[in-house]
């Protein structure tokens, strides 16, 4: 046994073969799983629990991102490979996919020339089993002259896991041989990597049919076979997506999240009868007023959607578990690909309904650079999780609750996306690329409660985290700005415009005339909702002076919500057109960041920001114009000015496209 004081284990393997889940079983930590590829996306760093590692020694585990090679074809790989290679890692636990050993030991065999020792993880044994497939351990050790353990990483005892951690200690420090020699390959030959791979993948099939004994024919159509031909079916696939999203927000947004809000939002309002006791006579009015109205009922505001969201990250959540996601990216890659998109721009897009974050991060699974840089682009597109209590406030309000206007606004996202990936292939001159998707289906499997629970409430931490910090600071900064004018002098009742953030907001207030939405009130909500889109929700509670909007017994979401429609003085048509806008303008400051980091390019990031602030903004318009038509037979207020800046800006599109044909026929005139 090694007597380092400290190991450094890599954890590595193809994409879905339960990496993440296993290292989140050593380590204690709770990080993002998903039955699909793509959820790792960099690496991540934790210590193995005490009551795995029997030893003294201090056993680090670092989870990378999922590789099928140690040739880096994409980013994530290029993390995978470039820390084995160079960061020198103690060990590498390799987790193999048991149901699928052949794909596996590709990478297996590549790890094992390293010259690090290596523990093979044969992780998902319990699926091999019931399909009664049987591998003979002891021959697959000696094959690849490594260890191999069997683990479970979803269960929470008898998972092999511990014998996984004791194994790794004692391999430290030892030297194991290469099953497979490519000395003589040169690598800078194209030609010779190939015949080596070629090669490589014969030893793997001659190990496989040694150590592996399949009862299952996999020529007959299975039960998953049958349940795929209709979920992932070219046609079906879409209003069944429709469907399921339907139902999530129904129970998320309209039944089960509402119950637990009305228990949530007496909290609140008990806690604000508490301290206003508290606080008594004596305080000054003003201190009294920005601690009340403007952070325990602006926070307050947003936290009451905690449990309409959480409900919905659990469903997602569920969803994810089950391998349904994977079979949305498969149903939306033939659209994808004729608007110039990868299949695998769908998985951030699916993340994005989470954190745009994250989803822009995850574009690097993307081999292509324009199609990963138009995907980080358009990702933002899908309502977050931050966006939600704005579509739950509006819906609320001023649609009576109804599940389909969640569902609407993401089908709204996808069409924004489409129409703008059809732009931007136009636009760079390559709407002739092709583009290839190949994804591995993960197999069907019972979601796991408990996964979806702490899934839920990570996310939801997070979420109290942002709305105790950020938004906490954001609402005190707006109700102080609302309070005083620029002479510092408290502002007068019936004299709000005269406020330091009414005269912020009102030249921005007059560029939104056209939208229907034209007041300062309104504005500075939108303004605020970049630094979070939550801030959105909390900024009109404090701005309008409605800080118990959420409160069910009075001015209540479900039954007072007349009232605060009358306040916020809107039509459902404005409304609506306000909702829009607020989902697909640019995102927060946080989200632009991760774009800057994933494209690279400084004139695509303003590009992209640019071109969110105008789709938001068309977006807005038509919704307002064209509803206001159909609704009242007129016209809306500012129409003439509004159609001239919407011309503006589809003109200037229109330029940058025939300019992007210009640059099609040159590369088409050069390749002929």
């Amino acid at each position: 046994m090694s007597m380092k004081e400290q190991i450094k284990v890599a954890l590595t393997g193809n994409p879905n073969s339960g990496k993440t889940t296993l290292f989140n079983a050593i380590t204690g930590r709770i990080e993002q799983v998903g039955n699909w590829a793509g959820v790792t996306i960099e690496k991540k760093e934790g210590d193995i629990k005490k009551g795995l590692n029997k030893t003294n020694v201090q056993v680090t585990a670092v989870d990378l991102p999922g590789a099928y090679s140690m040739s880096p074809f994409t980013s994530e790989e290029s993390i995978t490979s470039g820390f084995v290679r160079n960061e020198n890692p103690d060990v590498i636990i390799n987790i193999v996919d048991s149901t699928n050993l052949s794909r596996s030991l590709f990478f297996t065999t590549q790890l094992l020339e390293l010259e690090i020792p290596v523990v093979v993880a044969l992780n998902k044994i319990d699926l091999s089993k019931k399909k009664a497939t049987n591998i003979d351990v002891d021959s697959l050790s000696k094959l690849l002259g490594c260890p191999v353990v069997e683990t479970v990483s979803t269960k929470g005892n008898n998972n092999g896991l511990e014998d996984l951690i004791s194994t790794v200690v004692e391999v430290t420090g030892k030297t194991q041989t290469a099953p497979f020699d490519i000395k003589g390959v040169n690598m800078a030959d194209q030609k010779s990597v190939e015949a080596s791979d070629k090669k490589r993948y014969e030893f793997v099939k001659e190990i496989v049919s040694k150590v592996e004994e399949r009862k299952v024919i996999s020529s007959k159509q299975t039960k998953q076979d049958a349940v795929d031909r209709v979920l992932a079916h070219k046609w079906l696939g879409i209003p069944i997506f429709a469907l399921v999203m339907w139902a999530v927000f129904s129970i998320s947004q309209a039944h089960l999240g509402p119950l637990l809000a009305d228990t949530f939002v007496g909290w609140i309002d008990s806690f604000y009868a508490w301290v206003e006791g508290s606080l008594g006579d004596g305080v000054s009015p003003v201190l009294s007023s920005i601690l009340l109205d403007g952070i325990i009922g602006g926070v307050g505001a947003v936290v009451g959607f905690l449990p309409l969201i959480m409900v919905l990250f659990f469903l997602l959540a569920l969803l994810e578990d089950c391998g349904y996601m994977a079979r949305v990216a498969v149903v939306m890659d033939r659209f994808f690909k004729k608007v110039g998109l990868s299949g695998k721009s769908i998985i951030p897009m699916i993340v994005g309904i989470g954190c745009s974050i994250p989803g822009v991060m995850s574009t690097r699974t993307i081999k292509n650079e324009r199609q990963r840089r138009t995907t980080a682009m358009l990702t933002p597109f899908m309502p977050c999780g931050a966006k939600l209590p704005v579509i739950a406030l509006f819906a609320g309000v001023f649609f009576n609750d109804a599940a389909w206007m969640g569902v609407t606004m993401y089908f709204v996202g996808i069409a924004i996306i489409i129409l703008g990936a059809l732009l931007v292939v136009r636009i760079t001159g390559e709407k002739n690329a092709r583009s290839f998707f190949i994804m591995e289906l993960p197999e069907y499997r019972f979601p796991s409660i408990k996964r979806a629970a702490v899934s839920m409430l990570s996310r939801g931490k997070a979420f109290i985290i942002k709305a105790g910090t950020i938004i906490l600071l954001c609402n005190a900064a707006v109700h102080i700005m609302q309070t005083f004018n620029w002479q510092f002098q408290a502002v007068a009742e019936g004299a709000e415009n005269t406020s330091i953030l009414a005269s912020m907001a009102s030249p921005f207030a007059i560029i939104l005339v056209p939208l229907g939405f034209g007041a300062w009130q309104l504005a500075a909500a939108a303004i605020t909702g970049f630094i979070a889109k939550e801030n959105v929700v909390g900024t009109l509670a404090v701005v309008y002076g409605i800080t118990n909007f959420i409160d069910t017994e009075e001015l209540a979401l479900v039954s007072g919500s007349a009232d605060v429609a009358q306040i916020m003085g809107l039509t459902s048509v404005a409304a609506l057109a306000y909702l829009m806008f607020n989902l697909f303008t640019p995102p927060c400051f946080a989200a632009i960041g991760a774009m800057n980091s994933e494209m690279e390019n400084k004139k695509w990031l303003w590009g992209g920001i640019a071109f969110q602030f105008g789709m938001g903004y068309v977006v807005a318009f038509m919704t307002y114009q064209i509803g206001t038509m159909i609704t009242t037979g007129a016209l809306g207020s500012g129409f003439i000015p509004g159609l001239v800046a919407v011309a503006l800006m589809i003109g200037y599109v229109v330029y940058l496209v025939r300019k992007g044909d210009e640059v099609a026929k040159r590369k088409v005139a050069l390749s002929s």
